[in-house]
């Protein structure tokens, strides 16, 4: 099934737009620490469970924030789409504890592969590049690249971008889809990658980027809730490949998954059945409506 998906609000986020410039935390160096066995973070230099071992509680390798699929409440309290699945999955119908793990985006997968967590949840796209390296659960959500910018700017067309530059988040599908659109453009594009996305949304914010090329639903949320951002306009990707398209352009159609060590079939395999009994059951639906406004197709 495919959703136009666009973001709810998300008020009280924290971990927002500050400083302008490039965000620490890439190296997850452990600054947070465990507040709670469940949907919580803990520190990337903390060891975890053996990978044969399918008792919990569960760690989950993240990076936050990353709004609307995790990040902390103005009261502190870690949420998002992501954390809402993990619950529904591991503690509802496995019966499983779980925490999340604080890691940069970048090194996520080596982390994982260095045992550092038992899964990835982190609105990880499915790729050739990372299904050589780990393996992925069924898809769990369709994603779209998209270009903001600042609505008084100077570019109306993605042809406007040649010789500008634009922000993504270091390791990213955003940042491949920039790497793609430079070589469209002969070159003529500059990409400033970030180590958090809230670092790219500053340098927009502060024209030092003339857009922010990332998930559409991450980029809907600082759309929706920031004066003066929107997306680019256009068809793109979505419409070309008959998708239920957003109505704003796209650069790829992506689909989400679990990464898993691929020494971890068995587990994996139980976590592909939980994730099709909450698809089952309409605990996903409830979920995703908590977070995203959509028409189905």
């Amino acid at each position: 099934m495919k959703r136009r998906t666009f973001v709810k609000g998300t008020a009280g986020v924290t971990g927002g737009l500050t400083v302008a410039g490039c965000l620490g935390g890439s190296e997850g160096d452990g600054s947070e620490t465990t507040e709670e066995m469940t949907g919580n973070e803990t520190s990337d230099s903390e060891t975890t469970e053996e990978s044969s071992s399918v008792e919990g509680p569960i760690v989950i390798g993240s990076d936050i924030p990353y709004p609307p699929f995790e990040y902390r409440t103005e009261s502190g309290d870690l949420t998002g789409f992501d954390v809402d699945i993990a619950k529904a999955i591991f503690e509802e119908e496995m019966s499983l504890g779980y925490e999340f793990k604080q890691t940069g985006f970048d090194t996520i997968i080596p982390s994982l592969k260095n045992d550092n967590f038992r899964v990835v949840m982190s609105a990880m796209t499915i790729n050739d590049e990372r299904s050589e390296q780990v393996d992925f659960s069924n898809p769990y959500f369709t994603a779209y690249q998209t270009v903001a910018i600042l609505e008084n700017g100077n570019i109306g067309q993605l042809d406007d971008l040649k010789g500008e530059t634009v922000a993504v988040q270091k390791g990213t599908t955003g940042e491949s889809a920039a790497e793609g659109l430079k070589e469209d453009f002969d070159g003529d594009l500059t990409l400033d990658s970030y180590d958090q996305i809230t670092g790219a949304f500053n340098a927009l914010l502060n024209n030092q980027a003339s857009a922010v090329i990332n998930d559409n639903t991450v980029n809907a949320k600082y759309v929706n809730e920031r004066d003066g951002v929107v997306f680019l306009e256009g068809e793109g990707e979505a419409a070309e490949n008959d998708e239920d398209a957003p109505p704003y352009l796209t650069l790829t159609v992506e689909e989400y998954g679990i990464a898993f060590r691929q020494d971890d079939d068995e587990f994996r395999q139980q976590v592909n059945e939980a994730l099709a009994a909450i698809r089952e059951s309409g605990r996903y639906d409830d979920i995703y409506g908590e977070y995203f406004e959509s028409s189905s197709n």
